[in-house]
């Protein structure tokens, strides 16, 4: 099996930093410890329930969940302060580095952003939600996923620039786009990005 290490190295490996990129602002001190927390693991939560079975949707494959890896990383490259220090908190908490809080200074833009694409290795179906898993902190419960998107959209509303807030919403929404449009997609993919769309306020 492949393991989440492997996965992320090999999305993290060998790309070059995002020319001309800002280091993201103090973002974090406008969020609590929880709220924070919220928002740094969603995007690996979504990746979670696009990359597992549903009715009618059968488990991507490793391809599926290294494009979602991508998607997460190209966070590292937006033009949004807020997702490029939610990106760089997910790839810190990955190399083992604290998390910050609510009162610590936020992540910086200046680390090397994974943002190509990775070439697909070969190995088992199980190791896109195993390293989604790792990028949403733990392993995630798929069935959890409406009521998780609608607490970081009430936490959006109350903290974020309005334009910081759509960018957020809609790069998580991209990276459960990015795995169903992985392979043939399934009615029940539309389903699903419906109402994860509905959950983000995207509708």
């Amino acid at each position: 099996m492949l393991t989440a290490e492997v996965l992320m190295s090999h999305s993290l490996a060998g790309e070059p930093p995002s020319a001309g990129r800002r280091a993201a602002p103090l973002t974090t001190a406008a969020y609590s410890a929880v709220e924070w927390d919220l928002l740094t693991t969603l995007p690996g939560r979504v990746l979670v329930a696009a990359a597992s079975p549903g009715p009618g949707r059968p488990a991507r494959d490793v391809a599926a969940g290294l494009v979602g890896l991508d998607a997460v990383a190209a966070g590292r490259a937006s033009d949004s302060d807020l997702v490029r220090a939610v990106a760089a908190a997910i790839y810190a908490r990955h190399d083992g580095a604290t998390a910050p809080t609510g009162s610590a200074t936020a992540p910086t833009g200046s680390a090397t952003a994974p943002t190509g694409s990775a070439t697909a290795p070969t190995g088992s179906a199980t190791a896109p939600t195993d390293s989604a898993a790792a990028l949403a902190g733990g392993l995630a419960d798929p069935a959890e996923l409406p009521q998780v998107c609608r607490a970081a959209v009430r936490v959006l509303r109350r903290r974020a620039d309005p334009a910081d807030s759509a960018a957020y919403r809609q790069w998580v929404e991209s990276v459960a786009v990015r795995v169903c449009r992985t392979g043939t997609p399934q009615p029940s993919h539309r389903r699903f990005l419906d109402r994860l769309g509905d959950a983000l306020d995207l509708r």
